[in-house]
């Protein structure tokens, strides 16, 4: 079944390459199941727990839905999700609507909504009369081939730059190229961090470590290399946090809810576009 929907002898691969491969972009593109509702509520999961449900939950089935479109319509092996620039942009265009109009964040994000709305028809109808294929191969060469280079700039740069943020008693988030490297020396990035150092020299030995066991399985030639190199930092930092920081690193998921939040997303994005 899978041969005759997906042609993979064709296509020189396997189900099995396939399931790796798939899983191994599930994990390395994760990231933006909370990154996406993170920057488009401005890090509101406690001050606008709805709107953060809503748009975590659009994330994940607007994802999914492109992905199955991309499977089964176009047969390739693309995972789609959304753009970690535009939801930037989007975040930025609502601020200022509040500004301007004195809404609430959420309305003024309905109104916001808006604009996609708008922007998806235009879209849809530049695909169907082939103008927007002329208009990528209008772009220069050297621009197309820099995009897969700069979104992983722009990966390194959030995980280094502004991910696994560490708060303690003298504030945060504390970040490991800011303020851990950024300190120049141990003892004045301890002070600044006071008990949350700790946190932040296990979480960059995680990552040194975790990106280690990638190159090397990856120059063996291990299929799954990144998954694998993930999971081994994973269980680093789990057995770290338990056994130096005497905390347990599965305590969030007693309070941790496994219903989607329909009824959320349903009141807050789904088609609540505020004319």
């Amino acid at each position: 079944m899978l041969e005759k929907i997906f042609k993979l002898k064709e296509n020189n691969t396997t189900a099995r390459t396939e399931i790796i491969a798939g899983l191994t972009t599930f994990m390395t593109m994760a990231y933006i199941i909370a990154l996406n509702p993170n920057l488009l509520t401005g890090f509101g999961k406690d001050t606008m727990p709805e709107l953060w449900n809503g748009v975590f939950l659009a994330t994940c089935i607007a994802s999914a839905i492109g992905t199955i479109v991309m499977a089964f319509l176009a047969n390739k092996p693309f995972a789609m999700a959304p753009g970690m620039g535009l939801n930037s942009f989007f975040a930025v265009v609502v601020t200022n609507i509040v500004a301007l109009t004195g809404m609430t964040y959420v309305a003024s994000f309905q109104a916001a909504l808006c604009i996609v709305l708008v922007e998806g028809i235009v879209f849809l109808i530049l695909s169907v009369l082939n103008i927007r294929e002329k208009i990528v191969d209008a772009i220069p060469l050297g621009v197309r081939l820099g995009i897969a280079p700069a979104i992983g700039l722009m990966l390194l740069n959030i995980g280094v730059g502004s991910n696994a943020g560490i708060y303690s008693e003298n504030g945060g988030p504390f970040y490991a190229m800011r303020d851990f490297f950024g300190a120049l020396t141990p003892s004045l990035a301890k002070t600044n961090m006071g008990s949350g150092y700790s946190a932040m020299v296990l979480s960059v030995v995680t990552m040194f470590v975790g990106l280690f066991a990638i190159v090397v399985l990856a120059q063996r030639g291990v299929k799954g290399a990144v998954l694998l190199g993930m999971l081994i930092a994973s269980i680093i930092y789990w057995a770290g946090e338990a056994i130096f920081l005497g905390t347990n690193p599965f305590a969030s998921l007693a309070t941790a809810s496994f219903v989607p939040a329909f009824g959320d997303m349903a009141s807050t994005t789904l088609f609540k576009f505020n004319f």
